[in-house]
């Protein structure tokens, strides 16, 4: 399968990235290079960093980058402090974030991050690993009920973890059909009507499977310390959990005095680390929404670092 990815937020990160052509840049998620083609042939004596975990996406961005100021180097994005170590490289002036499972991912059923096609349940962004299907058959009740909780927000968290239990002793749960059956299985017939009743618990498998949020945590630490003065870091969000994150980390570098309100005069002598670039996050147009529905949850937040 071709590794096709509609790149969201396209204009707008790259806007908001404000690509110096000398600078240096790094792609977190380089996926299927969309927004690292965009950043790269802004370039002239520059330097792109393209980074990802899957295999696959590494060798196709590497091919779409060919003749680019670039570099595509397999990792994950929450160790791009030992890769620009590696690289020579001290500070950087932008880094992109799109995070999420692309639309590749999605569409390769092989892969198993799909609850619509039938495959071997695996949701690995490195292929390598802990496996969804790992998670599924050996953790406790109470184990799954706290990722399918947490990581998806599903208010039939015990439910659904009861039911994997009992359907798991049966035989083992291997495929996506089997797992998104069962799911459904445990959901009352009402809920059922919001949509697929598997997408919230697919979602927080898969975010267990990958770490995603702990990854994301270490990430956004990492990206602010290695931003050059009026460096931009850019992260592109899908869902709730992430953009609390995002939100709360960029309100922390932007916040200054810690001091009590009652002190008369600041003793702290804190002072905002960074600046936001919008007051809001930033979200797909209409246009973009109706060309592609997968960007319906997209938000972009962005921070410049004083």
């Amino acid at each position: 399968m071709e590794f096709i990815h509609k790149s969201v937020l396209l204009e707008e990160t790259i806007a908001a990235l404000d690509i110096k052509p000398d600078g240096v840049y790094v792609d977190g998620t380089a996926g299927g290079a969309g927004h690292s083609s965009e950043i790269a042939k802004r370039l002239k004596g520059g330097l792109l960093i393209a980074l990802d975990r899957d295999p696959d996406a590494v060798k196709i961005a590497s091919e779409r980058l060919k003749g680019y100021p670039a570099k595509v180097i397999e990792s994950n994005f929450s160790r791009m402090d030992e890769v620009l170590k590696n690289e020579g490289i001290a500070g950087v002036d932008g880094i992109l974030l799109d995070l999420g499972v692309s639309s590749f991912q999605l569409d390769s059923a092989e892969r198993g991050f799909s609850f619509h096609k039938d495959a071997p349940l695996d949701m690995r962004m490195s292929k390598s690993g802990l496996s969804a299907a790992d998670i599924v058959n050996n953790y406790s009740v109470e184990q799954l009920e706290r990722i399918l909780r947490d990581f998806g927000e599903e208010k039939f968290a015990f439910r659904i973890a009861n039911r994997i239990a009992l359907e798991r002793e049966k035989r083992p749960i291997e495929t996506t059909k089997q797992l998104a059956d069962i799911i459904s299985s445990a959901v009352p017939a009402k809920a059922r009507r919001d949509g697929h009743p598997a997408r919230k618990s697919f979602q927080a498998i898969r975010i267990a499977v990958n770490g995603e949020l702990d990854s994301l945590s270490e990430a956004l630490s990492k990206a602010f310390d290695l931003l050059n003065k009026n460096g931009v870091l850019a992260v592109i969000t899908f869902h709730s959990l992430e953009d609390r994150m995002v939100k709360l980390k960029f309100k922390e570098y932007c916040t200054g005095c810690t001091c009590p309100p009652d002190f008369p005069v600041c003793v702290c002598g804190k002072t905002p680390a960074g600046r936001m670039y919008s007051r809001k996050p930033i979200e797909p147009s209409a246009e973009e929404l109706e060309a592609n529905p997968r960007s319906r949850s997209a938000k972009l937040r962005v921070i410049i670092k004083n």
